[in-house]
């Protein structure tokens, strides 16, 4: 894990706590601020409002996925199993995307550019796998992402399924099982001759 330095790193650090515990709503500022060690004005002269932090934060956690991962259309269950550990290993994340969701914020509409730009980078590789006969093409790229990203975080968004997580041979069971979804629903395809 890197070492937190700058001061707004320890605010963007916080504010993930924040709105992985809280949600949008019910995240404050002033807590923010107090476990970053600064000011509620010092936050606000990085960031002008509580959702620009909230984007900030989601832009820098959807980075760190599309740091850590790479999706390659001739093993899209190696991409599934790339995600599981990612998700296992940054569970905040998880609950950050579990809060957008009950609480849609505008300062998220589309992906922002990073975003959009990861998002089409994946599906230009499933359709260029899909043309290049390594890839089924029975479905559109945008669903075979969907689909992955789903198999992946599956169990994580599972809340009934909870109290298991800490049990490293479930976990593994589990990621076993989305990975072996993904071979069968996406098996690789070799290129005809």
């Amino acid at each position: 894990m890197a070492t937190i330095t700058s001061p707004r790193e320890r605010v963007l650090a916080a504010a993930l706590s924040e709105f992985a515990q809280h949600g949008i709503a019910g995240a404050r500022v002033d807590r923010i601020a107090k476990t970053a060690k600064t000011s509620k004005e010092r936050v606000y002269t990085y960031f002008r409002s509580k959702e620009e932090l909230y984007a900030a934060v989601a832009a820098d956690q959807l980075q760190a996925v599309m740091d850590s991962t790479v999706l390659d259309p001739s093993d899209l269950p190696g991409y599934v199993g790339e995600l599981f550990d990612f998700y296992a290993e940054h569970p905040d994340m998880l609950r950050l995307v579990g809060w957008s969701r009950l609480e849609p914020n505008e300062a998220l509409v589309g992906l922002g550019a990073a975003g959009a730009a990861s998002l089409r980078t994946k599906l230009d590789a499933i359709e260029q796998g899909q043309r290049a006969g390594v890839l089924d093409d029975a479905f559109e790229p945008v669903d075979v992402l969907m689909l992955l990203v789903h198999l992946s975080m599956g169990w994580f968004m599972a809340i009934e399924m909870h109290g298991l997580d800490d049990d490293r041979d479930v976990l593994a069971r589990r990621r076993a099982a989305a990975v072996l979804a993904a071979e069968r629903l996406f098996p690789a395809v070799k290129p005809s001759r």
